[in-house]
């Protein structure tokens, strides 16, 4: 019966935990509503960035600027640092949680054929996970105001650690699918 019940245990994390690869954030937005987004045409990063350390550019960091510029320049933005419209900053944090499942099971017993009676169990499990979150904010750079900020919040997997630069791709061009402007007199490419 041990080897049932570390089964079932095995099984269950296995559900619980979903499959590595295919675990998606939650994704929302906020627009400050008294932005005039036909103003904005460029754009740069703000400096230092939220997900910089100690005075150092991270390998995050790089990944969210690249994926970003990405994202903006296909909506018609301009990356220049002289005077731009708009200034993106970064935030990132990552939190340990844990889920505990209990569950109940039953079996029988007995010996050679014969059934002796039921026994009834109660197991308890738990099992811990990392969830990060994400927030790509656009300042409106002259008045030093966020006019549009977009997160991500999710459970972060191996497959995600392994794969970070195409796991921070994939949440920007998540998070941008929520983002429904483009820079005024372009065309979105």
């Amino acid at each position: 019966m041990p080897q049932i019940r570390f089964l079932f245990l095995l099984l269950l994390a296995f559900l619980l935990g979903g499959c590595a690869t295919t675990l998606t954030p939650e994704i929302r937005s906020h627009v400050n509503p008294d932005a005039d987004f036909s103003r904005y045409r460029s754009f740069a990063f703000f400096s230092p960035l939220g997900t910089d350390k100690d005075g150092y550019g991270s390998i995050l960091s790089r990944h969210l600027r690249d994926a970003t510029r990405r994202a903006l320049e296909a909506r018609g933005y301009r990356y220049t640092e002289t005077e731009p419209d708009l200034l993106v900053n970064f935030s990132a944090d990552a939190v340990d949680k844990a889920d505990v499942v209990s569950f109940s099971s039953m079996g029988h017993y007995g010996y050679r054929g014969h059934w002796h009676g039921l026994w009834h169990g109660h197991d308890t499990t738990m099992l811990q996970y990392q969830e990060g979150s994400l927030n790509l904010d656009l300042i409106d750079a002259r008045q030093k105001q966020l006019v549009w900020e977009g997160i991500a919040e999710g459970r972060i997997t191996e497959h995600a650690r392994q794969n970070l630069e195409a796991t921070v791709q994939s949440i920007v061009e998540g998070i941008f699918r929520q983002y429904p402007y483009q820079a005024q007199g372009t065309e979105a490419r």
